[in-house]
């Protein structure tokens, strides 16, 4: 807080005090004036000082939301009726099955707990040989922490089949009975001792938590921006779904930067002293807490229900189709085909020649181009003259979770595709998914349709433009970062993301089985290891092997 302090200075008696005043008399009225133009000059910018300082060092909560489901989801353009008809279908699709109702939330002790639930593989009895090509079946049933077990579904569960010693992994796909039963199925594709490994990533009481979360607080991370004119300076919170009672939703209370094109909505309370075109950046603002109650908290925590994993069970060597599997450390197609290897710079840049790879996403499609290149912050650009290869990277529009992004450089992904001309020589690489986990699925589905008609406008206007989708992928849980960014919420993206780009012609880098089938911890910027096997897999569509001609 600023203050100001006045002196007195005593006089002394001195007569020229006096006569001073006295010739000051007649222009008293002036002075007057003045100093009045400058107490008020000097309150306001008091005032926005206070404000600068407080965001600076104070970090200042965000008004309360006022939450609508439908308010917040169905901004922006009405879909045809078809895509009406799609996004039900998709929401349906993902349903999850919640725990049966009850008086009162269940206590921890009749939670599901991994430790005590078991597995075992199939069959039971009988013959227990498996050869390369079948299909092993493992059937888990879940308990709780009495050791009771449980008679309804909805934990969400993952599995995989692996073996360290092989440098092998694939991912099993889980089949929910609904009775406290699960299936875990898994190609067998190579030769070898593997192991089942199943992993509690939430228990459905859990996941009941999340999904009131995802329904009912959007809010729980909250973007802001710097408005600023001159020497003035405020800064607003901002979102999808606005922070303010509904009586005060009105249009001079807000800055309204929805996009002209795609009509995808983003709101900023309206500065006090500032116009809405003076909007300098945008940036996240921080994290939403005490979002839960102390007892759901007891259903999130590490190592004892999140991410804990069952014991495994050594099998034999050995219809579920994964989109590949790891062997000797490298992703292999689904029919044991190893993929293409660029194991150096002379082995990429002989691909890439003459190509312009356009990156649009989040974090983790940059991976790809700091794997490639690595450069500075910024609209990532890189060029290589000698080998005519341009590489350019630039992240989604909001939300998007960067610490300072100018608003000048907010752009949409759709908005960007229908400014390219497209063709063989283009390639379009898009991950985005990670900085939607806190809102409601159709937010996403939106999103991405806007994104689909762009990519089916380019790909008619540019035959030959390969386009290159990521899916969501795994990472690191604890019980703080489970309330925004759990797998769970990544799985549901995942679900929807897959039926609404099949069929166009796009390449899938499946990068959810790629980081459940390895070894290596789960982290949202997957390892060094992953990445390398996700752009040899781009890099093998984007010049693939030529086939050889058989000779009579």
């Amino acid at each position: 807080m600023l203050a100001a302090e006045y002196v007195t200075v005593g006089g002394h008696g001195r007569p020229r005090g006096v006569v001073v005043c006295r010739h000051l008399s007649k222009y008293a009225p002036i002075f007057l004036l003045l100093a009045l133009f400058g107490l008020i000059f000097l309150l306001r910018n008091i005032h926005t000082l206070e404000n600068s300082l407080h965001t600076a060092f104070a970090q200042e909560d965000p008004p309360p939301l006022y939450h609508n489901h439908t308010f917040c989801s169905r901004l922006g353009m009405e879909p045809s009726a078809d895509e009406a008809l799609e996004e039900s279908y998709l929401l349906k699709s993902i349903a999850w099955p919640p725990p049966p109702a009850r008086p009162a939330p269940a206590p921890l002790r009749q939670t599901s707990d991994p430790v005590h639930s078991l597995f075992a593989i199939l069959p039971f009895k009988g013959q227990r040989e498996w050869h390369v090509g079948d299909q092993l079946e493992a059937l888990v049933q879940m308990h709780d922490f009495q050791g009771r077990p449980k008679r309804y579904g909805g934990d969400f569960l993952l599995a995989r089949l692996h073996s360290p010693e092989l440098g092998a992994g694939v991912a099993g796909r889980m089949v929910d009975h609904l009775n406290g039963f699960y299936s875990a199925l898994f190609p067998l594709p190579w030769e070898g001792e593997a192991r089942v490994e199943v992993t509690m990533v939430h228990s459905s009481e859990a996941v009941a938590v999340l999904q009131r979360l995802q329904d009912q607080r959007p809010d729980r991370v909250y973007f802001k921006s710097l408005f600023r004119s001159g020497f003035l300076s405020e800064t607003t919170v901002c979102n999808m779904c606005l922070p303010a009672p509904p009586q005060q939703q009105q249009q001079q209370q807000l800055c309204n930067f929805t996009d002209l094109h795609t009509g995808e909505p983003w709101y900023c309370l309206k500065p006090k002293l500032l116009g809405c075109d003076s909007r300098i950046n945008h940036a996240k603002g921080g994290y939403q807490k005490h979002l839960i109650t102390n007892k759901e908290a007891q259903l999130f925590q590490s190592k004892v229900n999140i991410k804990l994993e069952n014991s495994s069970i050594k099998t034999e060597p050995a219809p579920y189709v994964p989109s590949g599997f790891y062997y000797r450390g490298s992703w292999c197609s689904p029919g044991g085909a190893p993929g293409r290897q660029f194991n150096d710079s002379a082995s990429v840049a002989q691909c890439l020649a003459g190509k312009v790879l356009h990156m649009y996403g989040d974090s983790t499609v940059r991976q790809w181009f700091e794997y490639l290149k690595a450069i500075n912050v910024g609209p990532y650009m890189a060029v290589d003259s000698k080998h005519n290869i341009l590489l350019k990277y630039r992240c989604h529009g909001p939300p998007i979770r960067f610490s300072t992004v100018s608003a000048s450089e907010l752009r949409y992904v759709a908005n960007e595709l229908d400014g390219l001309p497209g063709g063989p020589d283009t390639v379009v690489l898009i991950s985005i998914w990670a900085h939607f986990s806190t809102f409601p699925v159709d937010v996403y589905i939106r999103r991405m349709r806007h994104i689909r008609r762009a990519l089916v406008r380019l790909m008619d206007r540019g035959p030959g433009t390969l386009a290159v989708i990521r899916t969501p992928n795994l990472q690191a849980l604890d019980p703080e970062v489970s309330l925004y960014n759990s797998d769970w919420f990544a799985h549901q993206l995942d679900r929807v993301l897959r039926p609404m780009f099949s069929g166009l012609g796009v390449v899938f880098v499946d990068a959810w089985e790629m980081t459940l089938a390895h070894h290596l911890p789960h982290d949202l910027h997957p390892a060094p290891a992953i990445i390398k096997n996700m752009v040899d897999r781009i890099l093998s569509h984007v010049c693939p092997a030529k086939k050889k001609n058989k000779k009579s």
